[in-house]
């Protein structure tokens, strides 16, 4: 079982910036994809970004403004969140495919105030 813990949210006006982290119980050096989900109040869960054996892929709403990176030393994929906007607003989940199965983290909370 694969324990995975996101921390780095929390509350900024509009325009600010956090840089949320998920830590993994185990290495992630043979991890097929590392990505990032969020769910928005009221909307279903989405793709914010993924590293890819063949690369990274951002929503489009992401693209230019979230940078996703990982650290397998320290068992660490963490997602840079610049420019926000009340829009980001929702709670944002780490997920890892390892040995052909899915494990998600329960999320940290992001809200953007205008």
């Amino acid at each position: 079982q694969v324990q995975l813990v996101e921390s780095g949210g929390g509350s900024v006006q509009a325009g600010g910036s956090l840089r949320l982290s998920c830590v993994a119980s185990t290495s992630i050096s043979d991890a097929s994809e590392l990505n990032w989900y969020r769910t928005a109040p009221g909307k279903t869960r989405e793709m914010v970004a993924r590293i890819l054996e063949r690369g990274t892929k951002y929503a489009e709403f992401a693209t230019g403004r979230f940078t996703v990176s990982r650290d397998n030393s320290r068992r660490l994929v963490e997602l840079q969140l610049n420019n926000l906007e009340p829009g980001d607003t929702g709670l944002y989940q780490c997920s890892v495919v390892l040995w052909a199965r899915t494990y998600w983290g329960r999320g940290t909370q992001v809200t953007v105030t205008s």
